[in-house]
């Protein structure tokens, strides 16, 4: 026969104290690891972030141009450290087509990058006053190649491909002589 003590267990209603805080802890250093990686998705360091506007919206002069069928210009103005895209055909970068691409027209980098070449067509304007790029209506552009350097010496190469008129990167400063 089987004997009933008053020990018998009894039924849970809910965590520890301990367990508690163990599953806080856990959540806190998952949290802890992923901090890092928002800050810097949401924080662009300045080369990066140049990189990315100079970019967008040259992408965005290209866009213009086949969209309306007309040629579209980038102008560069490398003592402001800012660029902007206007119209070809009398038609401004401020009026006209849709509204996303009305929203990428100007860009402006920051003092702590330097330009260490622009040139459009095989020609240095980096310390020009303006450097006009073309784009045109068949996705085509002119030559253009720019690059970027920070004060911690990191480069950035943005070339455009003038039979596509897109760009492409190069981070590598030695490769730079063989573009």
């Amino acid at each position: 026969m089987a004997m009933f003590t008053s020990q018998t267990p009894r039924a849970r209603r809910g965590f520890t104290l301990i367990e508690l805080m163990i599953t806080i802890g856990i959540i806190a250093i998952v949290m802890g690891l992923g901090v890092p990686t928002l800050v810097r998705m949401f924080h662009k360091e300045p080369l990066r972030q140049a990189t990315t506007d100079i970019i967008e919206v040259a992408a965005n002069a290209r866009a213009m141009a086949i969209l309306r069928g007309e040629m579209t210009e980038l102008t560069f103005n490398p003592s402001e450290r800012s660029l902007s895209v206007g119209g070809g055909g009398g038609g401004g970068g401020e009026s006209g087509g849709p509204k996303a691409l009305r929203d990428r027209n100007s860009a402006q980098w920051s003092d702590s990058l330097s330009l260490e070449m622009l040139d459009v067509n095989f020609l240095e304007y980096k310390g020009a006053d303006y450097a006009r790029v073309r784009f045109f209506p068949n996705g085509t552009c002119d030559e253009l190649t720019v690059i970027i350097k920070n004060d911690r010496n990191e480069y950035r190469m943005i070339s455009w491909e003038i039979t596509t008129g897109l760009a492409s990167v190069e981070t590598d400063p030695n490769r730079f002589a063989s573009q």
